[in-house]
C-alpha cells in the first residue's frame, strides 16, 4: 500500500486502500476517547466480519428481493404486510420489531450525546438479527400475506440501514 513511514499510514492512503465507506465507518465505531487500531485487512474483506460490508450487504440483499419480487410477477402490499406481521410464525420477528421500533430513540440518543459510534453498534445489531432471521425464513413465498409481512419487515430494516448509513456518511448500495 503506497509509501509508509514506520507503521503510520496517512488518512489519504487509508482511503485509497480501503475506500471512503470503510474508513469512515471504522473510525465511527469508536468514541473519540477510545484508541483505534485500524485493521486494513478486515476493512478490505467482503465477509460478515467486516461491519460496513455486513450492513451494506443487508441493504443490498433486501433491494435484490424487491427486484426479484417484480421479476416473479408479484407485487408488494405494504398495508397488508403490516397488518399480517402478527401472523408470522417465526419467533425472531418480535425481537426484530423491537429493534426497528427502537431506531428513532437510538438516533436521538446518539445525537444528544454526540456519539455516532452508538449508531454503528445499533446498526450492526440490527443487521445481525436481520441476517439470522432472513437465513431462517424464505421471504418470497407464494402465500401473499406471509410474503407481504416478511417484505414489510425486510424493507423496514433496509430503510433503517439506509438512513443510518446516510447519517454516518456511508453509502447504501442496492447491488453488491
Amino acid at each position: 500500500m503506497g509509501k509508509r513511514s514506520g507503521n503510520f499510514v496517512t488518512l489519504a492512503q487509508l482511503i485509497e486502500e480501503v475506500g471512503n465507506d470503510a474508513t469512515r465507518f471504522f473510525y465511527l465505531t469508536r468514541s473519540p476517547e477510545q484508541h483505534l487500531e485500524f485493521d486494513i485487512d478486515l476493512a478490505r474483506s467482503q465477509t460478515a466480519d467486516n461491519p460496513v460490508f455486513y450492513l451494506q450487504y443487508a441493504h443490498a440483499r433486501v433491494c435484490s428481493m424487491v427486484r426479484e419480487l417484480g421479476e416473479r410477477g408479484h407485487s408488494y402490499d405494504q398495508e397488508a404486510g403490516l397488518a399480517a406481521l402478527a401472523d408470522l410464525p417465526e419467533p425472531a420477528v418480535e425481537d426484530l420489531l423491537k429493534r426497528i421500533a427502537a431506531w428513532p430513540d437510538a438516533v436521538a440518543g446518539a445525537a444528544r450525546n454526540r456519539a455516532p459510534h452508538q449508531l454503528t453498534h445499533t446498526l450492526r445489531e440490527l443487521a445481525q438479527e436481520f441476517h439470522a432471521w432472513y437465513n431462517g425464513n424464505k421471504v418470497l413465498v407464494e402465500e401473499s400475506n406471509i410474503r407481504n409481512a416478511r417484505l414489510a419487515l425486510a424493507i423496514a430494516v433496509k430503510n433503517i440501514i439506509a438512513n443510518g448509513l446516510g447519517l454516518l456518511g456511508v453509502s447504501a448500495p442496492e447491488k453488491m
